[in-house]
């Protein structure tokens, strides 16, 4: 494939983090180089990966827009995923797979 081109994102496994206010994580599923962050709460999700279920997230991690989704790379050796919520609470979906775009 040409240096530049895209790939549709190809899913191997989903899971859903019950977010809120305190830092919470989960171990992600299935494999590959990227992961689509899917912010599906009413406020402003920060998220972080981390290679043991130690990770947290703060204010100062990647931020996630409500209801929107980003696409973030993940090596193989990180395998787990952790968000915090600005306030209230909801679902972060973490999907993990291959490509360049969704």
């Amino acid at each position: 494939m040409a240096i530049g081109s895209t790939q549709p994102f190809r899913p191997a496994g989903t899971v859903s983090l019950a977010a809120g206010t305190g830092s919470g994580n989960v171990a992600l599923a299935g494999g590959g180089e990227s992961v689509v962050v899917t912010n599906t709460a009413a406020a402003l999700a920060y998220v972080r990966f981390g290679a043991d279920p130690s990770v947290a997230a703060t204010s100062a991690d990647m931020p996630v827009l409500p209801g929107a989704r980003v696409m973030l790379a993940a090596n193989p050796l990180i395998t787990y995923a952790a968000a915090v919520l600005a306030s209230g609470s909801g679902s972060v979906l973490f999907t993990r797979g291959d490509g360049s775009f969704v």
